[in-house]
């Protein structure tokens, strides 16, 4: 069982220096537009993650004129309790600690303290650009299988060196052939090996996908999901070098899994272009809640989930099957914001849920 009991918010954000207090399972985070509500699921994303999930840079984390931030969790998980430390100094350097021991590599964290967070922008995961959905795979299979996040951390790496080349390549008009011919190898080793993993885990996840999404609309929508990836007909290395030409052309590696996507299709038809809002709302929390579900099977616990302006996003009735699901058929964490204490207060009352109302003031 993960629990966050306590949190201490130093110069983050809005925050100069705030302690929030947690007794219920499940909490309610109410007040008017600017109060950080926002700020306050951000920060326990913070703790999880060792960054912001709204993709800032750190420094902008930092409150209005001030130098340096912190923030520190206590968690209760499997029994024992555990005091974590995060702590950007002055000089902007980042240290992450655990119970007085500091983490060498912050990827070391990565998993130890799952949370799961839907925020309003999350709606580009349905219609944005591919890479919001590889980032939605990578953090999944990163937080349950660390010899993935490696394998990714270097695959990157080796793409950057290999696009800087054929820059280079463009610029001068020459090329190192071995230094080209070692890069392909380096990257069709983590590529395939990410695309083996990727492939294993879409294969159980997608159909979860559909089935929280079907739970959800609570309708008969005939909703596919696939994995598209050109690694499906071809290794990383036959691809790399049928496209050689093109790109030099391009200046960048134009195959790999850093080109992967996630399909989504209505009755046959793109779902981008076909989908009302309410079903594109449906299907963003089916891409979440499955990703809650993931890790809460791999990790033994139910990760915290974080839902910032839900009530927003859903109508009654379907607002009230996801709540009835996450607050009372879960032993999960679960913090909710909203802008209207007395609409919150009115749907923990529906479905009879025991819950923690914290009303934030400017």
């Amino acid at each position: 069982m993960l629990r966050l009991n306590q949190i201490e918010l130093i110069h983050f954000r809005n925050y100069l220096n705030q302690t929030f207090t947690f007794q219920e399972r499940v909490i309610g985070i109410c007040g008017k537009n600017g109060t950080g509500k926002t700020n306050l699921l951000d920060a326990v994303h913070y703790l999880s993650f060792a960054k912001s999930y709204f993709s800032r840079l750190d420094q902008t984390n930092v409150y209005h004129g001030l130098q340096g931030l912190r923030l520190v969790g206590n968690y209760h998980l499997n029994g024992d309790n555990q005091e974590l430390i995060y702590i950007m100094r002055e000089n902007n350097r980042k240290e992450l600690g655990l119970n007085g021991e500091p983490y060498q590599k912050f990827s070391d964290h990565l998993g130890k303290f799952p949370a799961v967070m839907i925020a309003p922008d999350d709606i580009s995961l349905i219609g944005g650009s591919s890479e919001e959905r590889r980032k939605l795979v990578d953090s999944i299979l990163s937080q349950i299988n660390k010899p993935y996040l490696l394998a990714l951390i270097q695959y990157n790496k080796i793409l950057q060196q290999r696009n800087s080349l054929l820059k280079q390549w463009s610029d001068q008009g020459s090329l190192d052939d071995t230094l080209l011919s070692i890069l392909d190898q380096q990257l069709a080793l983590q590529g395939d090996f990410i695309f083996q993993k990727r492939n294993q885990f879409l294969a159980q996840y997608l159909p979860l996908v559909g089935e929280i999404y079907e739970k959800i609309a609570g309708n008969a929508d005939v909703v596919s999901l696939q994995y598209d990836s050109k690694l499906h007909t071809s290794d990383l290395m036959g691809l790399l070098k049928t496209n050689l030409q093109k790109d030099r052309a391009l200046q960048r590696t134009s195959a790999g899994i850093h080109r992967d996507d996630l399909v989504f299709q209505l009755k046959e038809q793109n779902f981008k272009t076909e989908a009302s809002q309410g079903q594109r709302k449906s299907l963003l929390f089916a891409l979440k809640l499955a990703e809650w579900q993931v890790l809460r099977k791999e990790k033994g616990f139910t990760p915290i989930l974080l839902l910032d302006d839900v009530f927003e996003k859903l109508d009654e009735t379907r607002m009230f099957q996801l709540l009835q699901w996450v607050c009372n058929q879960s032993d999960g964490q679960v913090f909710i914001t909203d802008t209207h204490p007395e609409r919150l207060k009115e749907q923990m009352e529906k479905i009879h849920s025991i819950f923690q109302l914290i009303e934030l003031t400017n």
